[in-house]
């Protein structure tokens, strides 16, 4: 007590402190004071009502422990007097024992005389039950089966209690009712027939049915009454427990997987649709079975049986197990495809599972796969291995077939723009779209792996046709007159490849859920882009090849003298661009940017090889007048043909090489040929010597003092966007005796 008198005044002596820790708080000592002793007053109330409480629960036990020893007393002094007379009483019950006995007895004997009519009908009766079974009179069958049951069972039974030990008279009953049984059985064969045919028997007769599941249910009855009576006298009747109610449900499970296996009606050697047909056949047999499981049959079970849901969970059951035996066959790719659209969109779809009716009385969601995840990834795995097989050998054969077309006499066909093509991207794109859409139908994931594997194999394509590409072109050079139509196909073939980029784009719009590009995409991007530039390239050849020898007087004394040979190439080249312009964009731009900078850099070339060398200043001003007016053809040409932003520049390199020959006074000549490098920077000094090599009259130290002059002032053209002057070669003197040799060996065959 003490102790906890120093604690309290310890604490109080801090609230105190806390409570005056300001001079101002001296004013308020009255109200705390005041406020202290309510709180006190407050707990000193709730304490002694928690004694007082506490007190009054103590004398209430009190009073009921003094109630209950009385009673005890009571009780002990009642007992007493039971084991008193009861001892008084064994003697007399030792007594009964006889009486006991005969009672017994005239149990057993009255039995037998209740019985005794049914013992002497038994073989009339019998008869007659066989009779009802077999005229479906099933629930006076078994009324009937009943009453040979329980007599057979009733005398078992006493004969038991009498004598459990004598099996002989056992033995006796069994012969004489051994017609029983075999009833039994045969209303069970009756049962299990109506149950297997119950689709068929709940819409013309659902009475009967009702009768079987009556039937079944009265012996269930019986059967709980035997087994409880052999848990308290050990004795039960032969045949028991029947338990046809789990046999009826055994049959009812063995009717749905008869009902589910027995939906083939055709094979794969008689009918290439035979999945698709066994499969819809399927759904629409287990979601009519349902409909009339859900409308008529529940009626016909007690409610406890839930009916529905027990067959609903048979026919998920048995479709499980016919899908899995599909699955181990060998599949091929369309089936297999079939399968899993049917097995992951189709069974828990509104067509069938998911119907509308049937929603109300289940949860799809809580049904288990109708194939493990393994089973499905394992003949993905199947399709997209078979998938490659057939995609790579489809990609040949189109190709092949392409090729064919490609040695035609006829033009190939144009679109509605007028552009040429072939055939090849249609084809190869409706593979791929109709094999999206398949693997669109089984998975999200899955149909991004196809289209991820189409694409790889669009690459592989490719490649191969751009050697394809290439072929075709050797071929034709080796004899330019075949195929007639190679120039029409080269530019077909220039563009599929903008077609096959438009396609492969809309695939992915359409199947992808992805729009970042992957490398797969920039790989084709690259190899559609060196198709349709080599495509170009061999187009542009081609023009060159009629044009060489139109190139080759070009700069020569011929040409001085009045040749018509650009006039041809100008034609020449329009005649081909007319065929030209049915290139798809962008391709025919830069072609036509490509073939104005080769004709440039050819007429340069002539230039350079000093295939002519002016005489005086007449030549120089007639060569220089024709070299700007074939500048001008050519810009009027290729802006003709929207050569693009290039045309002046690059005609202009003629016009400026022109201004240098036409120049009279040759003191100015440095500050022309300074006016040409300006303009074209990447001009180097072996150009230079060309042009003053061709120009006749600069002596050996003024171009000497030009180049030296122009090396010391050279300025750095690294930084330089275009370029003519770097892709024309200024050749030896024994490269331009033999071009000059070349050139007139060329003349003269072409006379």
């Amino acid at each position: 007590m003490e102790e906890t008198s120093r604690e309290a005044v310890a604490t109080a002596v801090q609230r105190v402190a806390g409570m005056l820790q300001r001079s101002d708080q001296l004013d308020k000592v009255e109200q705390y004071r005041r406020r202290e002793a309510r709180k006190k007053a407050s707990v000193e109330a709730r304490l002694k009502a928690a004694i007082q409480s506490q007190l009054d629960g103590v004398r209430t036990g009190l009073t009921q422990l003094h109630s209950a020893l009385l009673d005890v007393k009571d009780i002990q002094s009642s007992l007493a007097d039971v084991s008193k007379d009861w001892r008084q009483s064994i003697n007399t019950i030792e007594n009964l024992k006889d009486v006991k006995d005969a009672v017994v007895q005239h149990s057993q004997l009255a039995a037998a005389v209740e019985n005794l009519k049914n013992i002497f009908s038994v073989p009339e009766i019998v008869g007659e039950t066989q009779q009802l079974i077999e005229q479906a009179e099933l629930l006076q069958a078994h009324r009937k089966l009943m009453e040979l049951e329980c007599s057979r069972d009733d005398l078992m039974y006493e004969q038991y209690r009498m004598d459990s030990r004598n099996t002989s008279d056992m033995h006796l009953i069994s012969i004489y009712f051994e017609d029983v049984q075999g009833l039994s059985d045969e209303l069970a064969k009756q049962l299990w027939m109506v149950l297997q045919r119950s689709m068929v028997t709940v819409r013309r007769d659902p009475t009967m049915l009702v009768s079987v599941v009556r039937i079944i249910e009265r012996e269930e009855k019986i059967d709980r009454r035997m087994v409880d009576r052999k848990k308290q006298t050990g004795f039960i009747p032969p045949g028991r427990p029947k338990k046809w109610k789990d046999k009826m449900f055994e049959v009812l499970e063995g009717t749905v997987s008869t009902r589910i296996e027995g939906t083939q009606a055709v094979t794969r050697e008689a009918d290439k649709m035979w999945l698709v047909r066994l499969l819809e056949i399927t759904r629409k047999y287990v979601l009519d079975d349902l409909i009339v499981v859900k409308n008529l049959m529940v009626q016909c079970f007690p409610p406890h049986y839930n009916t529905f849901n027990r067959f609903f969970r048979l026919y998920h059951n048995a479709v499980s197990m016919r899908v899995k035996e599909l699955a181990s066959e060998d599949l091929e790719a369309n089936e297999i495809v079939s399968l899993l659209t049917w097995v992951l969109n189709t069974y828990k779809s509104v067509e069938m599972m998911g119907h509308p009716e049937l929603c109300s009385e289940c949860d799809i969601h809580q049904l288990e796969p109708l194939l493990p995840r393994e089973v499905v990834d394992d003949l993905l795995s199947k399709y997209v291995k078979t998938f490659t097989s057939n995609i790579t050998g489809w990609l040949r054969k189109a190709l092949e077939t392409d090729k064919k077309d490609w040695q035609k006499d006829t033009e190939p066909e144009a679109d509605q723009d007028g552009y040429y093509q072939t055939t090849l991207p249609a084809i190869v794109f409706q593979m791929f779209e109709q094999n999206l859409q398949v693997a669109a139908q089984i998975d999200g994931d899955f149909k991004e792996k196809v289209l991820k594997l189409c694409l790889k194999q669009m690459n592989t394509f490719l490649l191969r046709y751009r050697e394809e590409a290439v072929s075709y072109k050797e071929e034709h050079l080796r004899d330019r007159q075949l195929p007639q139509c190679y120039v029409q196909y080269m530019i077909a073939i220039i563009n599929n490849c903008q077609t096959f980029k438009e396609s492969i784009n809309s695939l992915k719009r359409k199947y992808s859920q992805s729009s970042e590009p992957t490398d797969s995409d920039a790989a084709i991007e690259r190899t559609l882009n060196e198709v349709a530039k080599e495509g170009c390239q061999f187009l542009l050849d081609e023009v060159f090849l009629d044009l060489e020898s139109h190139l080759n007087e070009l700069l020569t004394r011929k040409w001085l003298t009045g040749s018509h040979a650009v006039d041809t190439i100008c034609v020449t080249v329009e005649d081909y661009f007319n065929d030209f312009n049915k290139i798809k964009k962008p391709f025919n731009q830069e072609m036509t940017s490509e073939a104005l900078r080769r004709v440039v850099v050819e007429y340069i070339k002539a230039v350079m090889q000093k295939r002519i060398t002016f005489k005086n200043p007449d030549e120089r001003k007639e060569g220089a007048e024709r070299m700007m007016k074939e500048a001008d053809q050519f810009k009027f040409l290729f802006r003709k043909l929207a050569a693009g932003e290039d045309t002046d520049w690059l005609c202009g390199a003629i016009t400026a090489i022109a201004e240098v020959f036409k120049l009279t006074d040759p003191t100015l000549l440095f500050l022309e040929v300074s006016t040409l490098v300006s303009k074209y920077p990447d001009i180097r000094e072996e150009h230079i010597q060309a042009l003053l090599a061709v120009r006749g009259d600069a002596s050996r130290e003024m171009r000497q003092m030009i180049i030296g002059t122009l090396s010391e002032n050279k300025v750095s053209h690294s930084g330089v966007t275009q370029s003519i002057f770097k892709d024309v070669a200024v050749p030896t003197i024994a490269m331009t005796t033999m071009t000059t040799m070349t050139s007139m060996a060329t003349s003269k065959l072409l006379k």
